[in-house]
């Protein structure tokens, strides 16, 4: 599939890597890892792949998280208006086993009661932020009530990881953009911070040097995000198909 001979840049978007990864050490590519994950867990399949590629430094030439600019959106307030009009005090949905995400440095207030909230902001699906900067670990079902609650009060979403699940574990996780897909069905407003927007390509591109889409080729497992969204930056995909889709396609992955 690829010229040996090659000055493309491959972009890894964050899922399972492993066999493809194999038949990529003899080409010429420059990689740079797209993901949308704020953190990794000892249980993520994806962190050993990470790990492996940070030895073989040759190969793997920067990460780009779509953290990053959402801190920069909220650190930058001003700049943006929409951003600017939410407010400061927010309902922060998070992690709890695969780790809390830090608004250090953003100037935002967490609470936990909706009547307090001027806004939503989703990092994770596991559990609540409390003020205090612990998590409080919640159902999905939990979450989703406050979610009803949030609607009703037409207050907005801004959604970090617009995944809908991820691999972990040999299993599918509920991901942040299942919650804001939920919202959506409730009528609530949401602003989509990655995946399939292009901005994330086009900041990685940025990270690389490269200004023609034709030099990138995009390789990612999720038809919804990394396959779309690379569709929509006009960048050539790879799709993989031993990841969060394996199961539909009948597909059986020895992780």
């Amino acid at each position: 599939m690829f010229d040996n001979n090659s000055d493309k840049h491959l972009f890894i978007l964050g899922t399972t890597f492993f066999e493809f990864y194999q038949n990529l050490q003899s080409c010429k590519l420059k990689m740079y890892v797209c993901t949308q994950s704020s953190n990794f867990s000892k249980h993520n399949i994806c962190c050993p792949f990470y790990v492996h590629l940070g030895r073989r430094v040759s190969l793997l030439k920067g990460k780009f998280s779509y953290k990053d600019p959402v801190h920069v959106k909220f650190s930058r307030l001003r700049d943006d208006a929409w951003f600017a009009a939410l407010g400061r005090s927010c309902i922060h949905m998070t992690w709890s086993d695969r780790g809390l995400i830090s608004l250090e440095g953003l100037d935002l207030e967490v609470v936990q009661n909706v009547e307090d909230a001027e806004f939503i902001l989703a990092h994770g699906s596991e559990a609540l932020g409390h003020p205090s900067g612990a998590a409080c670990p919640m159902k999905l079902e939990e979450l989703e009530s406050i979610l009803e609650r949030c609607a009703a009060k037409n207050i907005p979403m801004v959604v970090a990881n617009p995944d809908f699940v991820t691999v972990e574990a040999r299993a599918l996780l509920v991901m942040p953009g299942t919650l804001a897909a939920k919202y959506e069905e409730l009528g609530g407003e949401v602003k989509w911070m990655g995946k399939p927007d292009k901005i994330i390509y086009k900041s990685a591109m940025a990270m690389a040097g490269v200004d023609a889409a034709s030099d990138s080729i995009a390789v990612g497992d999720s038809l919804h995000h990394d396959i779309k969204g690379a569709n929509a930056a006009g960048i050539q995909a790879v799709f993989i198909t031993g990841g969060i889709h394996a199961t539909e396609l009948g597909l059986i992955i020895n992780y």
